[in-house]
């Protein structure tokens, strides 16, 4: 009887049997050599564990891939490339246009389920990058590939050779519109980790954010910005944060798994005469909604007719509720036309009353907006470690902190042109 697994050899049924939990020592992580890729994944990749890379298309998933394996061959690890998307010489050839060294990374295609598994188990590769996994399909299914049955089985037999070899595997994966991944949610309870790949394809900025992850934090990022030589891990604050204030437009600090990030909202509001539109880019829309509500009663600002819209700097994707404050403060500037105190940033969860609720992390907070330049913060709750420099203003209700826009000072109304 193999004494490790609790299964009795023998011919016909094995018999198991149960076994304690009692391991060796954890077999160490696999270093990416990827800067800020380490700490999204809990501190590297788990041997045997199965990773999802999802994004958009076309947002620089296989370009991220390629960075993986070739500062993981750069360090002695072993790794196979299987692609159903590229040949081979498509693929060398991005990797010399963007300068990434993958010559002794191996590769073989990847469309066919029995190929992907036959070359993993001749080779025994450390890591395994599968791109992608919907263009992958089981010969012996009927279904067509990149449906949710073939990648529901595809992604089933990976699984089962990263368990049973010991091979960490990288899965890439788009997303639909709606942001699920091949279907609704069809894999992310099969696999270890979930790593999501946003940003704007029109400018460089992307950010990688973990969801699921059995061995780490979840929530944790890293910014990266496209250039011509691929991505570079980039300090996101001087591209969110500019050093102007301007007439609709407010810092928020948000938090991002166990770190804080300065980032800027901005608003617009447009003509009171028509249905009230609600646009938000980058914002949850339906709080983008209710900070509108609430300042429409609480602050008396004429909002409930007007068109809104809201956006974030960079494309960066900000649903922090502390983020409220920030939101509020740029639909008031936008609707006065008042600028927020200047190297002002704003903390804080809106209720339907008004009132404000204090945000988790405030010391992270303070020490983030400090570092984006900013001289005062607007919050409720006690200054908690607040560094030299910044100067807390405690507030208790979204009237108080906006007082700048709404004390003195008639709300701008805006007619359509007759």
């Amino acid at each position: 009887m193999d004494q490790t697994t609790g299964v009795a050899a023998g011919g016909g049924r094995d018999a198991v049997r149960p076994v304690t939990l009692r391991v060796g020592e954890e077999e160490p992580r696999i270093r990416t050599g990827v800067p800020g890729l380490d700490r999204v994944l809990g501190g590297g990749l788990v041997p045997g564990s199965v990773v999802m890379l999802a994004g958009p298309p076309g947002i620089g998933k296989s370009t991220l891939v390629l960075h993986l394996l070739g500062a993981l061959v750069a360090q002695g690890t072993s790794c196979l490339l299987v692609s159903g998307e590229e040949s081979r010489a498509q693929v060398a050839s991005r990797a010399r246009r963007l300068r990434i060294p993958v010559d002794d990374v191996g590769f073989a295609p990847g469309r066919d389920l029995d190929v992907v598994l036959d070359a993993a188990r001749a080779t025994r590769p450390a890591v395994l990058a599968v791109d992608s996994i919907q263009t992958v399909r089981d010969p012996q299914g009927t279904a067509m590939p990149g449906g949710v049955t073939q990648v529901r089985i595809c992604a089933d037999a990976l699984v089962g050779l990263a368990k049973s070899e010991g091979i960490s595997v990288i899965l890439t994966g788009h997303v639909t519109k709606q942001g699920d991944l091949a279907g609704p949610r069809a894999l992310e309870h099969a696999v270890d980790v979930v790593m999501a790949f946003e940003g704007d394809p029109r400018s460089g900025l992307r950010v990688l954010s973990s969801g699921k992850n059995r061995f780490g934090a979840e929530g944790e990022t890293a910014w990266f910005e496209m250039g011509p030589h691929g991505l570079a891990r980039i300090d996101p604050t001087a591209m969110l944060v500019r050093g102007e204030s301007a007439p609709g437009s407010a810092v928020a600090v948000i938090q991002a798994g166990r770190r804080a990030l300065a980032a800027e909202v901005q608003a617009l509001v447009g003509s009171i005469d028509g249905t009230g539109r609600r646009q938000a880019t980058g914002l949850d829309p339906r709080r983008f909604q209710l900070v509108a509500a609430v300042l429409d009663r609480a602050a008396g600002l004429p909002l409930g007719r007007a068109d809104l819209f809201g956006a974030s700097s960079g494309g960066i994707r900000i649903d922090d509720p502390a983020s409220d404050l920030a939101v509020a403060a740029a639909l008031a500037s936008a609707a006065t036309g008042s600028m927020p105190p200047a190297g002002a940033a704003f903390v804080g969860e809106i209720s339907l009353t008004g009132s404000l609720r204090p945000a988790p992390g405030m010391q992270q907070r303070l020490a983030a907006a400090r570092g984006a330049g900013c001289t005062a913060v607007f919050a409720p709750g006690p200054a908690v470690g607040a560094p030299a420099g910044l100067t807390f203003h405690t507030v208790t209700h979204v009237t108080h902190a906006l007082g700048w826009a709404i004390s003195g000072a008639a709300p701008t109304r805006r007619a359509r042109a007759s």
